[in-house]
């Protein structure tokens, strides 16, 4: 099933999913859940794409892998080297000749793949110089999601130094026109196919596609802007409608994505596709850039938007591998279970003391009360949410508060207890209280955080405990896992 046409069934289904949780489920301790096996695999910037039970995931180099549960995943391909041989293209390399020719390189960045209403499945495939934004992206189509892919057509093109851009009678700039790179095609609530995209540059931008052709609407040329401009360090645009609340949400990576980039995952939302986007403070986005004359200027965009996931460590880790926390996490698409009603955030991480190796991870994704979405604290084990009562809830976590800097420097957890008595106590301190349907509220004498309490895989405990996920109304995260099992 089509990931994008299958959301607003999912996004109805995930409110009576956690109704039904909530009042069927014994609200005297955790979910008898069995231990998570993992297979890992290595897709940078993942895109997802369903097709049948699989659930795929494209990204750049020509890399691809597929799963049918979220947490053992498949390698079916890792670079351009090795895409005929994975059958994604009879010959990639003379199919797309004149994409690598315009960008000067020999790799691909962000590929993109969604399916058509007739069935056959787009992929929007680009290239980058990478040290300027001379780019190209286009369009190859293919009857089955494996491939082959046949190539269509250039639809976009960047870096045309004192040249005619595409927006006709306006020279390339690229402090206001885009880098044409990372691409998301989706659905909206009507059916209607668009493609956001833009990495740095002039910021990222939005048109309008034909559903039947996988081609542009014609005359938009970039199409409209959303956010960024100045070489802002901003990109990856991915956009889900929430049939449920009503809004279409825009996640973005901010900062730069190699281990000391300070790469992260923030949000914002609007009532239509092409915006106008605002954050939990109501800030425009669209007036989200760096100041003019600046490249990569990261406190020019610092305060804005609302923030999913950073890089952030566990106190209580093993001292290797993912488990010990993530080290610039981004680059992310989505993925709504079309029976369970279930959301999830799906990007890849690295991690401390591996250098840039990266993996694809993925965190289920809740909604709060003021309609921002919240990521479980853990990866995905095969949890769904639970009822939970107040001593389920009550007991010792270790604690990541995240900030909005974007830096390579970043939070360690600490030790913190919510108490029977609804106080908080330890490395954090305030007030909780937890409400309906798995929902708390976590308030300090610096703001009042909203989400909710789930199971979560703790694999310091080797055991299933309770997670902690919640946002305050400044758009800054707080993350919490019980020690241990019941703690």
């Amino acid at each position: 099933m089509n990931r994008t046409r299958a959301a607003a069934a999912a996004a109805t289904l995930a409110t009576a999913t956690l109704a039904l949780s909530a009042c069927s489920a014994s609200s005297g301790g955790l979910p008898d859940l069995p231990a998570p096996t993992f297979d890992e695999v290595t897709v940078h910037d993942p895109s997802v794409v369903t097709a049948g039970d699989d659930v795929w995931v494209f990204g750049s180099h020509a890399a691809s892998a597929h799963t049918t549960d979220l947490m053992s995943w498949t390698q079916n391909s890792m670079s351009v080297g090795d895409a005929d041989a994975a059958g994604l293209f009879d010959d990639i390399r003379a199919e797309l000749a004149e994409t690598f020719a315009w960008a000067q390189s020999d790799t691909l960045w962000a590929a993109d793949v969604v399916e058509l209403p007739d069935g056959r499945y787009a992929m929007y495939y680009n290239a980058c110089e990478g040290s300027s934004a001379r780019s190209a992206l286009g369009l190859a189509i293919a009857d089955s999601v494996e491939g082959p892919y046949v190539n269509q057509q250039i639809l976009l093109r960047s870096g045309m130094w004192d040249e005619e851009s595409e927006n006709a009678g306006e020279v390339y700039d690229a402090t206001v026109h885009p880098n044409t790179v990372d691409p998301d095609a989706f659905y909206d609530e009507d059916g209607d196919l668009w493609m956001v995209y833009g990495s740095y540059s002039g910021g990222i931008f939005i048109l309008e596609m034909d559903e039947e052709t996988g081609l542009p609407v014609e005359g938009q040329g970039y199409g409209e802007h959303l956010v960024g401009g100045n070489h802002s360090r901003i990109e990856a645009p991915s956009i889900r409608y929430d049939e449920e609340t009503g809004y279409y949400y825009l996640f973005l990576s901010f900062g730069g994505l190699d281990a000391s980039g300070g790469y992260e995952v923030r949000v914002a939302r609007s009532e239509s596709p092409d915006g106008p986007y605002v954050d939990a403070e109501g800030n425009a986005m669209a007036d989200v850039a760096g100041a003019p004359g600046t490249v990569f200027d990261d406190a020019s965009i610092e305060p804005y938007g609302v923030k999913l996931v950073g890089g952030f460590e566990w106190a209580d880790g093993p001292g290797m591998g993912g488990d010990q926390g993530y080290v610039s996490p981004g680059h992310n698409s989505w993925y709504d279970d079309p029976e369970t009603g279930e959301s999830f955030l799906v990007f890849h991480s690295r991690f401390a003391s591996t250098g840039e190796i990266h993996e694809v991870r993925v965190h289920q994704m809740y909604m709060n009360a003021e309609g921002w979405p919240v990521l479980a604290p853990a990866r995905y084990a095969g949890e769904g949410l639970a009822a939970v009562s107040a001593d389920d809830a009550a007991g010792t976590y270790q604690v990541v508060l995240f900030d909005k800097v974007i830096s390579p420097f970043v939070p360690t957890s600490v030790a913190a207890t919510l108490e029977a008595d609804g106080t908080v106590s330890g490395g954090l301190e305030g007030t909780w209280e937890l409400g309906d349907d798995a929902a708390v509220t976590v308030t300090t004498a610096a703001a009042t955080f909203s989400g909710v309490v789930a199971p979560v895989w703790n694999p310091t405990a080797a055991a299933w405990t309770w997670g902690l996920t919640v946002v305050s109304e400044g758009g800054v995260p707080l993350w919490g896992r019980q020690d241990g099992a019941g703690a």
